[in-house]
């Protein structure tokens, strides 16, 4: 007896299921995220009494080593990843079109197949001339890998049983299909059937699996949110089309870190590695310019260093604008607050421009007093030494409150150059006794409050 269809509206935010279209979900309270989709009803076999499907195991034994990463020799995408591709892994990369998606997975293969390792990329957007075309612009050849224009899941996976391949890359994820779906590709009930058969082939035969993703208006990647919760590690894409920065951050990894990001520059032969994103970032930096200055910031296990600018002029709106990029919007409207009752400048009439210089997006709560001295610097138009760099949290009350990693900010700062850090002093308190040798070469002025950071830097 064939399977039973029914139309039921899905919502691509939270998957809440209605039998009747609704304009905003009840779930999770999206607006117009309820699409028609077909469900497929089959009636389950009923399972034989007494008869066990699943083994276990105890918690303690063998078979809890680390498993054998395979190692790209990308190393800023090694890095993102935990330290290579561990064997069975679904990794989703997401990023707005042109970004350069396609061009990093190819250079991902042609990496592999360097290593002698057989590598098979499925790609249900392009044929096989438009990849060889993309591929001799990389200058990659390698009958190493195997290209297959086809966007059947059930196709791909058949071919991957014939070819035995060391790593698979499928492009896009939002252009396969299942052939047990009757709905269109692209459409929640086949992004999560595919994301479905593909787990399964990576688990069931050690396949690492990376797949790309598109993204929507917002920048979350398109399809059902139980996606991302599907795959084992989610990396995004970041950086504008008209800039040559790209960062690859990962934003879920179930085999390492959750913060690392890795910094790529867009050139004419492909995406190349950026070994000292510090200096690339400070690269262009205005000297003796009011509101800028430098913050070294850990991304993962990496300390950065960046240049934050900021720009505060008289408004002549009746509503004064606070733009913010690369920053939390949320985040500098505090601290324009904290500034005026702390402090008792008068910004609310002041237009508040603030950037993070490169193309970098920075949450971290260290960047406050960077955004403070900034905003500071521009207000007053006084200009920050340029071989000094600044770092803390700042509280409602005005407080310089403690930060981690001190000790890989201080030196990173050292190895630039840099003679001055201006630093929350619970964290010079917190430094071990190790960290004396770094202070060696960079003056360290611990600071407890915003008036403190306005008398050392800008009263005379």
């Amino acid at each position: 007896m064939p399977p039973k269809e029914e139309k039921v509206y899905l919502c691509t935010a939270c998957n809440f299921e209605s039998r009747k279209w609704l304009g905003r979900c009840p779930k999770c309270g999206e607006w117009d995220s309820l699409n028609e989709q077909i469900k497929i009803k089959q009636k389950l076999r009923p399972r034989q009494v007494g008869r066990t499907t699943a083994d276990v195991f105890p918690l303690t034994g063998e078979g809890g080593e680390e498993p054998v990463r395979l190692v790209t020799g990308i190393s800023e995408l090694d890095r993102t990843l935990g330290g290579g591709v561990v064997p069975g892994s679904m990794v989703l990369i997401g990023g707005d079109p042109g970004i350069g998606k396609s061009t990093l997975i190819l250079q991902l293969l042609a990496a592999l197949a360097g290593q002698e390792h057989k590598v098979l990329y499925a790609s249900g957007e392009e044929s096989v001339g438009q990849i060889r075309m993309r591929a001799e612009r990389l200058n990659v050849r390698s009958e190493q890998i195997l290209l297959a224009a086809e966007n059947s899941v059930q196709a791909i996976i058949e071919l991957a049983a014939q070819v035995h391949p060391a790593f698979l890359a499928v492009d896009s994820i939002q252009t396969m299909f299942s052939e047990e779906v009757t709905s269109a590709p692209g459409s929640v009930t086949q992004v999560r059937e595919s994301a479905s058969l593909f787990v399964n082939l990576a688990k069931r035969t050690d396949l690492p699996i990376i797949l790309i993703g598109h993204v929507t208006k917002d920048g979350s990647i398109a399809g059902p949110r139980v996606l991302e919760h599907m795959v084992d590690t989610v990396l995004y894409f970041e950086g504008d089309s008209g800039q040559v920065f790209r960062v690859l951050r990962t934003v879920k990894n179930r085999f390492g870190s959750t913060n690392e990001i890795g910094v790529f520059e867009m050139k004419e032969s492909g995406l190349a590695e950026v070994d000292n994103p510090s200096a690339l970032f400070l690269a262009e930096r205005p000297v003796n310019v009011p509101g800028s200055v430098v913050m070294p910031s850990i991304e993962g296990t990496r300390p950065i260093l960046v240049e934050v600018q900021a720009l505060v002029s008289p408004s002549s709106l009746g509503t004064a604008r606070r733009t913010a990029i690369g920053a939390d919007p949320q985040r500098l409207a505090l601290l324009t607050a904290v500034l005026e009752k702390k402090i008792g400048v008068t910004l609310f009439d002041h237009d508040i421009f603030l950037n993070i210089a490169g193309g970098i997006r920075i949450d971290e709560p260290a960047l406050d007093l960077g955004v403070i001295v900034a905003l500071l610097s521009s207000l007053y138009e006084k200009v920050v030494d340029p071989t000094t760099v600044v770092c803390g949290e700042v509280g409602l009350a005005g407080e310089i409150r403690a930060v981690g990693q001190m000790e890989q900010r201080l030196r990173e700062a050292q190895r630039l150059g840099f003679k001055t850090i201006l630093m929350p002093e619970s964290s010079c308190r917190q430094l071990e006794t190790g960290a004396a040798r770094v202070t060696q070469g960079i003056q360290v002025h611990p600071v407890r409050t915003v008036h403190e950071v306005v008398e050392r830097l800008f009263v005379e």
